[in-house]
């Protein structure tokens, strides 16, 4: 009965010890190979390209991203120019020494201490109606749309010379509503914004909309204007030398500060927590991202076998490979920039995967043995 038990357990072992033979090259899991072949038919995609991370490619790639960094501004900036009157604007006007041209018309309740003129004659407030005129006493329909508040108080006064001598005119925006720009995304108080005499930068237009947001990524904000779409890295800016306070905004302006949500790296495979990552105003290094993933495992990571796997809508992929077994590439990866969207792998090693592979095989295999016994144990 032994030599029976014994020749059985040979049997077992010999068929067992080709399978885990075999599965030393069987890879468990994720893993990212720099060859691969296609089966007849099958379709692969496009193959990446692997570039290992060296002092050489740093330094092509800040070159490279100090260019596209740059940004021309020139087409969001403009002179400083008085207001225009606009449709729907609310003017004041004061004639003065002729108090029956300044009864308080529908409106004029808008007026506070601050805006009313002193002395007991009380401005009138106008509408600007939709064809940009107003309807004043002794003169009628003015058009004073599209003109600057001096422009409109000097064509009111040669229209009332007529009636009036040397007629004394103070005339006012009291409230600006024809113009406006709308603010979006990461800000306290999205909404519309008025343009009023002071001329509306992009960082006015924030700021009156609150301020951002702490989930606000100060280098994606998107300007859109008539059609057209204008991203602005306000961080980028200042290291450029631009004052962003340049940048002015104009009538149906979108202003849209994004998420840092919608710039994530993912870091995945051998780390102590995989997960996604926020980049910092469009900013996060290698390390960063290592780091902020509790580092490699130690004991089941491949240090040579850390990848940066770039899309970046290519039609052929970009891989990254650090070689992290070397103290040096901890300075490498310092100096290598991430950008959006980007997955950093690090790949299991050798005996890590060989390892897995035999915790799936030893137990159904002592399973299988342990049947087999019972099935050939004589019944008592």
């Amino acid at each position: 009965m032994n030599t029976s038990n014994n020749l059985t357990r040979y049997i077992l072992l010999a068929a067992v010890l080709p399978i885990l033979a075999s599965c030393a090259s069987v890879e468990s899991g994720m893993r990212l190979e720099k060859t691969a072949s296609a089966a007849p038919g099958e379709n692969l995609g496009p193959m990446p390209i692997v570039k290992l991370i060296t002092p050489d490619l740093i330094a092509a790639e800040k070159l490279s991203k100090a260019q596209n960094d740059k940004q021309n501004i020139s087409g969001l900036t403009a002179a400083t120019k008085p207001y225009v009157i606009g449709n729907g604007d609310l003017l004041s006007i004061l004639v003065w020494n002729h108090p029956e041209l300044n009864i308080a018309a529908a409106g004029a309740q808008a007026l506070s201490s601050s805006t009313a003129l002193t002395g007991a004659q009380t401005p009138s407030a106008y509408a600007v109606d939709q064809d940009g005129q107003i309807q004043f006493p002794y003169v009628g329909a003015i058009k004073v749309a599209d003109l600057t508040e001096m422009q409109a108080r000097n064509q009111l006064a040669e229209k009332l010379v007529k009636s009036i001598k040397q007629p004394d005119i103070t005339l006012r925006v009291l409230q600006f509503r024809s113009k406006k720009v709308y603010v979006d995304g990461e800000v306290k108080t999205p909404g519309n914004q008025a343009i009023d005499d002071v001329p509306m930068t992009l960082l006015e237009a924030i700021t009156r909309a609150g301020g951002m947001l702490p989930t606000a990524d100060q280098s994606a904000i998107l300007i859109s204007r008539s059609g057209s779409s204008y991203p602005i890295n306000l961080p980028s800016l200042v290291r450029q030398g631009i004052n962003p306070s340049d940048i002015v905004l104009k009538e149906g302006d979108v202003v849209r500060v994004r998420s840092r949500d919608e710039n994530k790296v993912y870091v995945l495979g051998e780390v102590n927590a995989p997960r996604a990552l926020n980049m910092v105003n469009g900013r996060l290094t290698l390390t960063e991202a290592l780091g902020e993933s509790g580092g490699l495992n130690q004991l089941s990571a491949a240090g040579k076998q850390v990848y940066v796997v770039r899309n970046a809508n290519d039609a052929q992929p970009l891989v990254y490979n650090l070689d992290a077994q070397s103290p040096v590439a901890l300075a490498l990866a310092d100096n290598f920039e991430l950008n959006p969207r980007d997955v950093v792998f690090v790949d299991a090693s050798g005996l890590a995967r060989f390892n897995r592979i035999l915790t799936l095989i030893l137990p159904n295999a002592a399973s299988a043995t342990s049947s087999y016994y019972n099935v050939q144990s004589p019944r008592k």
